[in-house]
């Protein structure tokens, strides 16, 4: 399996939009803007003689219905695969086109491109020149600006579940499966979004009534509901380690009204894991998913098992889950001084130094721990600090580690469930045995591998169909165990 890092420059095959018959959705559209563009360029990760980067392209101007991009590099690289558009290359100087599915950008708009690279040296700096359409990039251009900006106070009535960064106007947060719920009444209600990274659901009612695929900056209309109470949730699919997305509130249509946010459920479960937790390209029916939509395109993790799970008892949930990381190893020996647990203290995975404080509000009778697949799925290279043996002992000893951290963060209470394939499931049985002998009771065993599995997502992740079998096992297993509800 891939980090994710890796995976994100998978190509975007379509756009999903799912709509109910009584309602209508459309985007308000941006006011008008002096011409003009971004450009955030990053590199994703670099080894020698060759490198991968991301290209995010943000329309300033008025809107184009298709664009093209150049730049010019500066170290003699050369682009050897692009994603998300067609490239052609003279010398230093690059022009990329569009695809046939993000070349319509509104006032605002954004669209992610991929490359791998090759490098003619040690030396990798930043392109310049960089214009779209002939229009040079990241010059002075006045801010565009929406037609109904939220209201300061847009965060009211709203009930956020998983990790967020609360400002007095706007939420941002990283980890997988964030959602926000409010309530309104009235025939409609605004989405007020700014993120071109992600993907997302608008829900209704409890159906799912729009898909939103990197919208960028955005108000996103429902219209056409019977004028009544209603209860909307918008949800984050897919994986953002590196980003932060924006939600900036409900705002109800005319003549309507937010309500009260929903309370809170007394049920309260938190799932820490991996891309299998995350539900890393788990919508998809093929295990190579570059000619689907991509990694992104194929990711929904409110169809994981953690969500389904979570959903199925009634209560609230964190999926703090990182792709391609694990206990004390990443996929592959990859980012070598990391692993999970360097991002799991955080609110924003890509911060450093960033604090998660968590609330008093939060004390899950239940914490689902996964991790372990990219500890063990791939031999040691050599340069790694560990032999097969010694990279067991670390394993176990930085499990005990934070289950202990767990346990001060959360309470002696709190059944910890350690979860595990048959990949690393004798490792993973050997921490929680040896943490009964040490007079933890409430740390239990689980192996969640099953004859059944068809392993059809992406790059042999679940697929959905596995999702709805490992739920199935999850909540039978809870029910086994004197939770406390």
């Amino acid at each position: 399996m891939h980090t994710i890092r890796r995976s994100r420059l998978s190509a975007v095959a379509g756009v999903l939009t799912v709509v109910a018959a009584a309602v209508t959705v459309g985007a308000v559209p941006a006011a008008r803007a002096a011409a003009g563009c971004r450009i955030d360029y990053a590199v994703a990760s670099q080894w020698p003689g060759g490198f991968s980067a991301n290209v995010d392209v943000t329309n300033l101007g008025d809107p184009v219905a298709s664009w093209q991009l150049t730049w010019t590099f500066a170290a003699g690289q050369r682009v050897t695969q692009l994603w998300n558009g067609t490239a052609t290359q003279s010398g230093d100087r690059v022009t990329v086109g569009n695809a046939a599915w993000n070349g319509s950008l509104g006032t605002g708009a954004s669209t992610r491109l991929g490359f791998t690279g090759s490098l003619a040296g040690s030396a990798n700096p930043v392109p310049t020149g960089f214009a779209v359409n002939g229009t040079p990039c990241n010059g002075p251009v006045p801010p565009a600006t929406t037609t109904s900006p939220p209201p300061v106070d847009a965060l009211a009535g709203v009930y956020t579940v998983g990790r967020v960064k609360l400002t007095a106007s706007a939420a941002q947060y990283t980890w997988p499966g964030i959602s926000f719920e409010g309530r309104f009444r009235g025939t409609g209600v605004d989405v007020v979004l700014n993120d071109a990274q992600n993907d997302y659901d608008i829900q209704v009612d409890g159906a799912t009534v729009a898909t939103l695929v990197t919208p960028g900056r955005t108000t996103r209309q429902i219209r056409g509901l019977t004028d009544a109470e209603h209860s909307v949730r918008l949800v984050k699919r897919t994986e953002s380690p590196w980003v932060a997305g924006e939600f900036d509130g409900f705002v109800a249509a005319p003549g309507g009204e937010i309500l009260a946010k929903p309370a809170a459920r007394s049920r309260q479960v938190e799932f820490i894991g991996d891309s299998l937790t995350a539900g890393y390209g788990d919508l998809s029916t093929t295990r190579d998913c570059s000619a689907t939509g991509g990694i992104d395109r194929n990711t929904n993790t409110d169809i994981s098992y953690a969500a389904l799970a979570a959903h199925g008892l009634n209560a609230d949930y964190q999926v703090n889950a990182y792709s391609g990381r694990g206990m004390v190893r990443n996929y592959n020996g990859g980012d070598p001084g990391t692993d999970f647990r360097t991002s799991y203290d955080r609110t924003l995975q890509n911060v450093s130094g960033d604090v998660w404080h968590n609330p008093a509000t939060w004390r899950p009778q239940l914490v689902v721990v996964a991790l372990g697949t990219h500890d063990f799925s791939t031999a040691v290279n050599p340069g790694e600090p560990w032999t097969a043996d010694s990279l067991v002992a670390a394993y176990k000893s930085a499990y005990q580690g934070f289950l202990d951290k767990l346990r001060a963060q959360y309470g002696a209470g709190t059944i910890i469930v350690v979860g595990a394939t048959n990949l690393f499931a004798p490792q993973a049985q050997q921490v929680v045995s040896d943490r009964n002998a040490q007079g933890d009771s409430r740390v239990r065993f689980w192996n969640f591998d099953d004859p059944r599995l068809d392993h059809l997502g992406c790059d042999w992740h679940f697929s959905r169909h596995d999702h709805q079998i490992i739920s199935g096992l999850l909540t039978d297993y809870l029910a086994t165990l004197p939770l406390t509800w």
